[in-house]
C-alpha cells in the first residue's frame, strides 16, 4: 500500500478522534452499562476498552521514544511493509470478522473495572493524537518500532500506527455493539 504521508496521518488522526468521541459519550453511561456483556464469554464496553489501554501502554511509550530518537526527515509518501501491512489489515472491522485469540495477559474478561478505564482510554487517544502530530517530522517508512509479540520483528512507523489505531477502531467497533445490545 502506498499513500501520501500527510494523508495518512489526517487519516489515522480522524480515526483516533471518532474514538475519544466514542469514549468521552461513555463517561455518561451507567456502570451497569458500561460492564453489561452480550454473553459470559464476550466482553463489556469496558473489557474492551481496557484491553486497548493494556496495548496503549506498550505502544505509546515505544512510538513516542522511536520518534523522538529518529533523525530521519518525512517522505511525501508511505509505503507500507509487507508484514506491517498483513498485520494493519488484519485488525480492520469488517463484515464475518474472525475472532483472534488475544494472549492472556491482553485478555481482561472477568477483571474487576470501573470508570477508571474510560479515562485511561481518554488519555491515551489523546496521546495518540499528539504523538501522530509528532511524526508528520520523520520518516514513516525508516523509523521503526518493536511490536509486542516480538523483539526480533521490526515495523515501519507508519505501519505501526496503523495497526494499534486499527487495532483500537476494531474494539470500539465491538464496544458499540455491545451498547446497541443493551
Amino acid at each position: 500500500m502506498k499513500i501520501a504521508t500527510k494523508q495518512l496521518i489526517y487519516d489515522l488522526k480522524k480515526i483516533t478522534e471518532e474514538n475519544l468521541h466514542f469514549a468521552e459519550n461513555l463517561l455518561n453511561k451507567s456502570d451497569e452499562m458500561l460492564n453489561f456483556r452480550l454473553s459470559e464469554k464476550s466482553w463489556s464496553i469496558l473489557e474492551c476498552l481496557e484491553h486497548l489501554n493494556r496495548y496503549g501502554k506498550f505502544y505509546i511509550p515505544e512510538i513516542s521514544k522511536r520518534i523522538q530518537n529518529s533523525q530521519t526527515k518525512p517522505t511525501e509518501i508511505f509505503s507500507s511493509g509487507t508484514l506491517g501491512n498483513y498485520f494493519a489489515n488484519s485488525m480492520l472491522p469488517k463484515e464475518n470478522l474472525k475472532k483472534m485469540k488475544t494472549f492472556k495477559s491482553m485478555n481482561p474478561i472477568h477483571s474487576n473495572l470501573d470508570r477508571s478505564i474510560l479515562n485511561e482510554f481518554i488519555s491515551q487517544q489523546k496521546q495518540m493524537i499528539h504523538l501522530l502530530n509528532n511524526a508528520e517530522n520523520v520518516d514513516l517508512n525508516k523509523t521503526k518500532t518493536s511490536i509486542t509479540i516480538s523483539n526480533f520483528i521490526k515495523l515501519k512507523l507508519g505501519d505501526t500506527f496503523r495497526f494499534v489505531i486499527y487495532h483500537n477502531l476494531r474494539h470500539i467497533e465491538q464496544a458499540k455493539r455491545v451498547l446497541n445490545n443493551i
